[in-house]
């Protein structure tokens, strides 16, 4: 099967991939219960040696500049206390963390994740976290450009692979809050 966006050949249903999914992942797409069927949910193949947005979008095709989603887990204080979420935004924006995020999460300051803390609570390698299959008590802030795609590039779980999905899909994920702004554009150098 070819895929919806991007030049890769060979696109598969992600329930038949399983194996090349992280455990997260994987489980959440057995117990798939979103308006869109998991059957529409496809894993592609990618090599983890070009996973630099630059090298990839030359590879696979210049149209995932403005399909591709990135998600990073962020870690919100307030109160001495310390929570986790994760944000998804298109990959030509940033996450607005200082703004949208902090005041979302009603946090007195947030930043990004240390990469030990992101891939130890999601089980998923440093590069490919992805929405699906993150914990169910996380809020998941999406950036409601990325639930606007027809389709939208997202990791797998693992630095080889993506996931090709539906970007309504997203916004039926646990804990999934569509916000606007939430993805900023980037700094002009």
């Amino acid at each position: 099967m070819r895929a919806p966006i991007g030049d890769f050949d060979d696109a598969r249903p992600a329930p038949e991939r399983l194996d090349d999914l992280t455990g997260p992942v994987a489980d959440a797409v057995r117990a798939w219960e979103g308006d869109v069927p998991a059957g529409h949910l496809l894993y592609v193949d990618t090599d983890p040696a070009i996973a630099d947005t630059a090298v990839f979008v030359e590879h696979h095709g210049r149209d995932l500049l403005d399909t591709s989603a990135n998600c990073v887990v962020v870690a919100a204080r307030r109160g001495g206390e310390t929570s986790l979420a994760a944000c998804v935004v298109l990959s030509s924006t940033r996450v607005d963390v200082n703004g949208v995020v902090r005041k979302h999460l009603g946090a007195r300051k947030a930043s990004f994740a240390p990469m030990e803390t992101a891939v130890g609570a999601t089980g998923m390698e440093y590069g490919g976290i992805t929405p699906i299959g993150l914990p169910g008590d996380w809020p998941l802030l999406i950036d409601a450009a990325v639930v606007d795609r027809e389709w939208v590039l997202i990791g797998s779980g693992r630095r080889r692979g993506k996931l090709i999905v539906p970007g309504k899909a997203l916004a039926g994920l646990p804990g999934a809050v569509v916000l606007d702004g939430l993805g900023a554009a980037p700094a002009v150098s």
